[in-house]
């Protein structure tokens, strides 16, 4: 009789982006900026001061991403440049409590998208064993925060932040980080990343080697681009073959099906 340990076959890994791919993000900010807006008194058609608050958290949240903000620094500037453009000025302190009060209307506005939760109750049952985790890019406390509000926390296996990490999407250190976690408890030989940025997400999980899966849920055109924020010169070089290994899919439904060929036994 032998007295080594059981070899343990490895299970397939799923990860996934959080906001807009699990969470309903941009809802919940079309709310809560609608309902500071109503507080404040700001004057305005709510469709496009939403399309305004959108484009500010991408052109600051990059600058974060790219080292040129901290993470206070670009909620800070969001605050103060969509204040501006209600007539508000606003000092850092104001900028900060306004920031603050808007976030309270945003958290409570919280969701997750109606398809996460099916999803990941069916990928259970195609792949059997299957490990899940998050990579996201942003704070660790606040992205855990989210997870317990809508109630998933438990399950995911392992949650990355590039917040704490040091490093964030689309660099492909990243998602090795997250593999090695995996790795640390089970073998992992087989892992997909599902995420509704095509360059951020999907390509960079592409270039990594994983399975990189974007989720379109608007029919956007693929982009690539080279020079994106987190992505070395040297993986940039490499974007374009990434792309064309990457899956599209434009609802969660559609996942299942889609990998479980991909990443079954």
């Amino acid at each position: 009789m032998s007295d080594s340990a059981p070899s343990i076959s490895p299970a397939p890994v799923v990860l996934f982006d959080l906001d807009d791919t699990l969470m309903a993000h941009r809802a919940a900010v079309r709310a809560g900026i609608a309902l500071h807006m109503r507080e404040l008194a700001y004057e305005g058609d709510a469709v496009a001061a939403s399309g305004l608050w959108h484009d500010l958290e991408e052109l600051h949240y990059h600058s974060y991403l790219a080292g040129a903000l901290t993470f206070e620094g670009q909620r800070r500037a969001r605050a103060r440049d969509f204040a501006l453009a209600h007539g508000d000025e606003l000092d850092e302190l104001a900028a900060s409590a306004w920031f603050d009060r808007y976030f309270e209307r945003y958290r409570e506005s919280w969701s997750l998208h109606d398809d996460a939760l099916p999803s990941l109750d069916a990928l259970s049952q195609v792949l059997p064993g299957v490990r899940y985790g998050i990579i996201t890019n942003g704070e660790l406390d606040f992205q855990l925060a989210k997870l317990e509000r809508l109630g998933i926390r438990d399950r995911f296996e392992h949650v990355i932040a590039s917040g704490e990490v040091g490093v964030t999407k689309p660099d492909a250190e990243i998602f090795r980080v997250a593999l090695d976690r995996f790795a640390a408890v089970a073998p992992v030989d087989r892992a997909a990343y599902v995420g509704d940025r095509f360059e951020t997400d999907a390509v960079g999980a592409a270039e990594a080697g994983l399975i990189g899966v974007w989720l379109n849920r608007n029919g956007d055109a693929r982009a690539p681009r080279p020079d994106a924020p987190g992505r070395s010169a040297a993986a940039g070089a490499n974007a374009g073959a990434a792309a064309s290994a990457v899956l599209e899919i434009a609802s969660l439904a559609e996942l299942p099906a889609l990998l479980a060929s991909r990443l079954a036994d």
